[in-house]
C-alpha cells in the first residue's frame, strides 16, 4: 500500500467538521523512523485541540491499519503566516488582509486582497498618504503567474 494516498485518505477523512480542509501532507525520514506533517487550515481558523484530536484520530488509524512498521512522529498543525498560501479555499479566507505576492517575473507585490475567483485575484495597492482622494489601485493577479502568496501579519 502506498503510504502517501493511504494517510491523506485517512486525514480527510479525521476533518469530520465541514469547515476543515487538508492543506498538506508531508511525510520525511527513512524506514528507521519518519516524521509525517498534517497541515490543516479551516474557514474559521484551527485550535489547538481541533490538532490534537485530529492527531489521536490519525495515529490510532495508523496503528490499527498497521501502515507505518517503524517509529515514526506525527505533527498536526495550523498552516503558519510563513507557510503561503495553497489552496483556493484559503485565498477566500484571507479576503481583506493583506498579503504579499511573489509573481513569476520575479515581482513583489504587497496589498489588500479584495477578490477571489477561479481564474485570479485582486489586490488593492496601499494608497500614498499624499493621494487622499485618488482611487485606490487594483492589481489582478492570473493564479498562473504567481509563484506563492503569504498573509502579511498587522500589529495594529
Amino acid at each position: 500500500m502506498d503510504l502517501q494516498p493511504a494517510l491523506e485518505k485517512i486525514a480527510k477523512e479525521s476533518l469530520d467538521d465541514k469547515s476543515l480542509f487538508l492543506v498538506a501532507l508531508i511525510i520525511k525520514g527513512t524506514s528507521k523512523g519518519s516524521k509525517t506533517s498534517i497541515i490543516v487550515d479551516g474557514d474559521k481558523g484551527v485550535s489547538i485541540d481541533t490538532c490534537a484530536r485530529i492527531s489521536r484520530t490519525v495515529a490510532s488509524e495508523i496503528e490499527a491499519l498497521d501502515l507505518i512498521d517503524h517509529a515514526f512522529r506525527l505533527e498536526v498543525s495550523s498552516p503558519g503566516l510563513d507557510h503561503p498560501l495553497a489552496l483556493h479555499r484559503q485565498y477566500v479566507k484571507n479576503i481583506g488582509r493583506q498579503v504579499k505576492v511573489t509573481l513569476k517575473d520575479e515581482k513583489v507585490l504587497e496589498g489588500a486582497l479584495v477578490s477571489v475567483d477561479n481564474q485570479q485575484i485582486i489586490i488593492e495597492k496601499p494608497q500614498p498618504k499624499k493621494a487622499k482622494n485618488k482611487e485606490p489601485e487594483k492589481l489582478r493577479l492570473p493564479f498562473e503567474e504567481i509563484v506563492k502568496t503569504n498573509v502579511l501579519v498587522s500589529f495594529k
